[in-house]
């Protein structure tokens, strides 16, 4: 074994000639220990939210808008190296207990949950940039608040049934309602990917349409020829450019996620128990996919909701178990009663 041998202190003539060097060049021995890397210097959250906000995309901005906006009633003249985690988890503390009162609360964990992310985004941020060391993040030194399960899951098919009836048969727009509902059943898409859906994203040949999601994801669906004739007739009829907002209103417009609050209001009206539970469109997407996964299996249900293997609760063999468009097709053919092409 080599033994490593320590440093000799350095001799006189050592320090004298380093002293001479240091005088040359007009510096003294203290110039060295105050000497530091040139850093920004560091913003405050009014300065700095705006740049963030610029910096990220329309989703996050939705989400994490309003929580930016607490974050400035409070600390909008300080800087971003001031507040202590201490202070992040008093603050938390306070929008918990300040949030909304809606039927489905539950204790204001979500809006807590969102306060700390906020937080993380802007210090991610502001590291990246230079402000900040990431040993100094406050933000990552308070642990979320432990999500607890979802109270969503499948609704039953008489429910299901009645949502239907009831959509086909009330309200100024049935024949748009229908068309909502049939969709996000047969595909289990969320919201952002039907309103983001365009009459070029159709592929009738196919039978598949072209789905962009959160997190930007991609992925081609397999739709049944009913629904994809639907699609068709929904755009020719109401005048949706090639390139624009399939789904809109019978004087053009393009909807937004409000037809979807005014649908399920709508139906809560007639249906006590969904207003009663809360029904919301993700129970669909709930429950198409619990029938796949009983039907088809998991690898199936997985590839038909378009999750990526990123997720930590896969496992090594999520890459060799993926399932392909047919089986997603198959799945599909089997839900509708109908065939598919790719079948």
């Amino acid at each position: 074994m080599t033994t490593v041998q320590p440093t000799s202190s350095p001799s006189t003539a050592d320090v004298d000639a380093a002293r001479l060097l240091l005088t040359r060049m007009g510096l003294s021995p203290q110039d060295l220990l105050d000497t530091a890397p040139a850093r920004p210097p560091v913003p405050t959250f009014a300065e700095y939210v705006p740049v963030v906000a610029a910096a990220v995309g329309p989703g996050t901005r939705r989400v994490y808008g309003s929580y930016w906006n607490r974050i400035l009633d409070h600390w909008a003249d300080r800087r971003l190296d001031d507040p202590t985690p201490s202070e992040i988890k008093k603050l938390v503390e306070h929008v918990k207990y300040n949030v909304v009162a809606r039927r489905n609360a539950r204790g204001g964990r979500s809006a807590g949950e969102h306060l700390i992310s906020a937080l993380r985004c802007l210090y991610r941020h502001a590291e990246h940039d230079g402000l900040i060391n990431p040993s100094d993040n406050p933000a990552l030194k308070v642990a979320k608040p432990r999500r607890l399960p979802s109270t969503r899951r499948a609704v039953a098919d008489k429910r299901l049934a009645e949502i239907n009836q009831i959509a086909a048969t009330t309200g100024n727009d049935p024949g748009l309602d229908t068309l909502l509902l049939k969709l996000h059943v047969e595909t289990a898409c969320r919201r952002g990917g039907a309103l983001a859906l365009r009459p070029q994203d159709l592929d009738p040949t196919q039978c598949l349409i072209f789905l962009r999601e959160k997190g930007q994801t991609v992925r081609w669906q397999p739709v049944s020829p009913t629904l994809m004739a639907h699609l068709q007739h929904h755009a020719d009829e109401r005048g949706a450019p090639r390139i624009g907002q399939l789904l809109r209103y019978a004087d053009g417009r393009p909807i937004t996620t409000r037809r979807y609050d005014h649908l399920w209001k709508r139906l809560g009206a007639h249906l006590p128990w969904v207003a009663t539970q809360q029904i919301s469109t993700h129970w669909l997407r709930h429950t198409t996919l619990t029938w796949v996964e009983r039907n088809f299996g998991y690898a199936v249900a997985r590839a038909y909701a378009g999750h990526t293997d990123s997720g930590g609760d896969v496992g090594p063999t999520a890459p060799y178990v993926r399932a392909g468009a047919n089986e997603i097709a198959a799945a599909l053919a089997t839900l509708t009663a109908e065939a598919h092409p790719l079948t």
